[in-house]
Formats: structure tokens, sequence, C-alpha cells
């Protein structure tokens, strides 16, 4: 597991100097379907250690197949987001739909549910699961306020059909990322599968790969122009990580006590 951890870091690296400077050779974009998978795969192996085996396989693969199934709607129906196409840059394609997009939602998933978990303090009463599923949308379009502005006008992975006042992308695209992300956090909070691991590693590791993934593409944003993303989106991760360390803080100095 640990293993796997690492070459997502030693990949992160290679991919914030290779995308950042835009150095990727046409035969080296596998490159990003790569890091999609192994990003996605960091995320279900943080549900493994956190609530087993069992539950994290199985959330994981809900999350993949469910958000592939949704963005196939998307792009053959235009249900949900607006109407938009994936180009070849993405990776391979089913259905019109590339398979690392559900990959990439595992990640984001994956980071949010972590943020807001904590955030929350938890999913195990009704006020608390609330909570949780509604910062954990919310945190999963924060990732995307910077996401799709580079995925859009810098590196083409999709383009939009109609146009939007933020960055000619629809609004609708944000409601459905709400939408779809709370769906998914509304699913655990259901099953409310018990904490397995009592080891922070795992949790600390899904904080720093939030603030890793926002950083990388707040870096090609900055390079591409797009200010007021990077400005907006630093600004709302800054909220997310104070809110999350002043809470992990708290439950710290309660368990000292």
């Amino acid at each position: 597991m640990t293993a796997i951890y690492r070459f997502f870091i030693f990949w992160y690296i290679c991919g914030v100097l290779l995308l950042t400077f835009d150095f990727i050779p046409p035969w080296l974009e596998w490159a990003n379907s790569v890091f999609l998978i192994t990003a996605g795969l960091v995320s279900a192996l943080y549900f493994i250690s956190m609530y087993g085996a069992r539950f994290g396989v199985s959330y994981s693969i809900w999350i993949i197949v469910g958000s592939i199934f949704v963005e196939h709607l998307g792009v053959e129906y235009n249900f949900l987001f607006g109407s938009y196409e994936y180009t070849s840059n993405f990776g391979f394609k089913l259905f019109d739909t590339p398979i690392t997009i559900g990959f990439a939602w595992l990640l984001i998933i994956g980071c949010s549910h972590e943020i807001s978990r904590v955030i929350s303090k938890g999913h195990y009463s009704l006020l608390s699961a609330s909570r949780f599923i509604l910062l954990g949308s919310l945190l999963a379009v924060t990732m995307d306020l910077i996401l799709d502005p580079v995925s859009y006008k810098i590196k083409e992975y999709w383009i939009w059909m109609e146009p939007g006042i933020y960055y000619d992308i629809p609004l609708s695209n944000f409601i459905g990322w709400f939408v779809v992300a709370a769906v998914f956090h509304i699913t655990f909070a259901i099953l409310s599968p018990q904490k397995r691991s009592s080891s922070s590693v795992w949790e600390k590791r899904l904080a720093l790969v939030f603030g890793l993934i926002i950083g990388m593409f707040c870096l090609i944003a900055l390079i591409g122009k797009l200010y007021f993303a990077v400005v907006l989106v630093t600004i709302l991760t800054a909220i997310w990580y104070l809110l999350y360390f002043a809470r992990r803080s708290m439950d710290d100095t309660s368990k000292k006590k």
C-alpha cells in the first residue's frame, strides 16, 4: 500500500514538471492516464485502510462505475453537467467516456471525504451526516473550480459546447458536480461503516493529496494566466485547511485530557 503512495508522489513530481511546462511529447500522453489511475488507487487504499478491505473495495468500485456511467450520460445526452465532449487527450474511452474519469472521481471523493469527515466530526448522527454530505460536496466543487478551467482552457481534455460565466464553463457543470459528489457521500453516510484503523497515516496522506492536486493545477493555471481561478481556489483551499487542522487540533487536545 505504501509503495503505491510513494509511486504516486514520484509520478506527481514528474507530472508537475511535465504538465506545468508542457514538456509532454505525444508519445508520452499515456502518462496522464497513469497519474490519474494511481491517484485513484491512493484514494481506494485510503478507504481500505480506514474502513476495511470489503467496504473500501466495493465503495471504490461504486464510485468508479457510477461516475463513468453519469459522465457517459452527460456526454451522450447532456445530462446534469451540460453539453460537452472529451478529446483524445484524456486517455482510452469507453462509450465516448474516458475510463480514467472514474479514477479521477475516486480521487476527488477520497480527498473531499477526508477533509469533510474531520470538519463535520463524523457521520453517525443526522446533523453530522448532513454536515458531512454538504461539506464533502462543496469540497468537490472547490476542486473543480480549478480542475475544469485548466482541463478545458489549457489542456483541452474536454470541450464545452455552451457558454458560461466562469471561463466559459456553464453553471450546470458545477451544480452537477455538487449533485454527483453528494450522491457518493450520501451513499457513505447511509452505509456508515465503522472506522477500522486507529492510525492517522492515510488520513494525513489524503489531506496532503488534496493540497497537492489543487497546488499542481493552480500552478498550471497561473502559467496559463487563469489568475482569478488561482486566487479563488487558493483562498477556498486555505479556508478548508484552516477548518480541518483546527478540528484535528481540538480532537487531539481532547484525547490527551
